[in-house]
């Protein structure tokens, strides 16, 4: 890596260089990463129904989503005449670009620069939520009843679940007394004088992070703006080809990140057993913590069935928003009483 950013850097410049190869391994990463998630998914909702899922392309099925992308690449973009056109077309760039930026922010290990942001935490937060603004987009220019109406839920259930998300990530900030996403996983907090993860002094708080970040990425049981049975394919029922990939490639990447998040403020992050003797274990330790998370995710879409809009809603704002409060509230009062750093 480093000849080849000696060599971009004589024509790029220094900074020019850095960026061009942070982008592209970011983007080969996450490509890799959305092909190897849809294939974990066919898998386990395979094993979860006790059947077999792709076994015919590659071992177990193993390239059946590369070929599924090849065959995406070669369907023809279709644009309906009575769309917005402009943001038709740019909802399908909108949603992608957030998810490269929320990737870079993500601790891999001690000293990483692109994760080294003071308000990092914050960031993390306000792209997440640009999303929404992509998606509601895409249902409102396809001029579709039904894409509409799956836009206009998603901006709901965001807004509705992003509140849950935020008070959780408090209680964790109340302790750690830092939005730098780094610092959630260099200094742990301590029970009888022992370090120990965010998870084990905020389970109440990781449990409602988790629910609401499944709610975030539409993911069922909250896959109301999507709706197969309801609303066709919601607000992307009008894309076609890569402009319908952009959004999977979105959906996925954003498990994988706000797992990442979920495992930097909860699980630890990059630390692990000797990974200060071998470095090279924290982004290993990350990513196990993140596709930790993803199962999960994945292990409800196919236990739980989808909730109605109103049940969504009243789980939102009647449930996980009161506990949130109170369980904010109860960490405020314990950081007081008992020094947990």
């Amino acid at each position: 890596m480093a000849p080849l950013h000696r060599l971009l850097s004589g024509v790029l410049g220094d900074f020019g260089a850095t960026l061009f190869l942070g982008a592209g391994t970011i983007l080969g990463f996450l490509t890799f990463n959305v092909l190897f998630l849809i294939w974990l998914e066919r898998k386990v909702s395979a094993h979860a129904q006790r059947r077999l899922g792709p076994m015919e392309v590659g071992f177990h099925g193993s390239l059946q989503t590369i070929a599924d992308m090849l065959k995406l690449l070669s369907k023809q973009l279709v644009t309906p005449l009575a769309t917005d056109h402009f943001t038709f077309l740019f909802a399908p760039i909108l949603i992608f670009i957030p998810t490269i930026c929320l990737t870079s922010l993500v601790p891999l290990g001690d000293a990483q620069a692109f994760a080294e942001m003071p308000n990092g935490l914050v960031v993390v937060v306000v792209l997440s939520g640009v999303t929404v603004i992509a998606i509601f987009m895409a249902g409102w220019s396809s001029n579709n009843k039904y894409a509409v109406l799956g836009g206009m839920r998603s901006v709901a259930q965001v807004v509705a679940y992003e509140i849950p998300v935020l008070l959780s990530a408090l209680s964790v900030v109340l302790i750690g007394q830092t939005l730098n996403l780094a610092e959630f996983a260099r200094n742990w907090p301590h029970v009888l004088g022992i370090p120990v993860p965010y998870v084990v002094v905020e389970p109440v708080a990781a449990l409602i992070f988790f629910i609401g970040i499944t709610a975030e990425t539409n993911r069922a049981p909250f896959d109301i703006p999507e709706a197969e049975s309801e609303l066709v394919g919601g607000f992307h029922t009008e894309y076609t080809g890569m402009r319908f990939a952009l959004f999977f490639f979105a959906e996925y990447t954003n498990m994988l990140v706000l797992g990442a998040v979920g495992a930097t403020l909860f699980l630890g992050g990059w630390k692990g057993p000797l990974v200060g003797a071998l470095p090279w274990l924290g982004p290993l330790y990350v990513l196990l913590k993140a596709y930790l998370v993803v199962f999960l995710m994945m292990w409800a879409r196919w236990t739980f069935p989808r909730l109605r809009f109103d049940q969504l809603m009243n789980f939102a704002w009647k449930l996980l928003i009161p506990v949130a409060l109170v369980n904010l509230l109860v960490t405020a009062i314990v950081v007081e009483a008992v020094p947990l750093r």
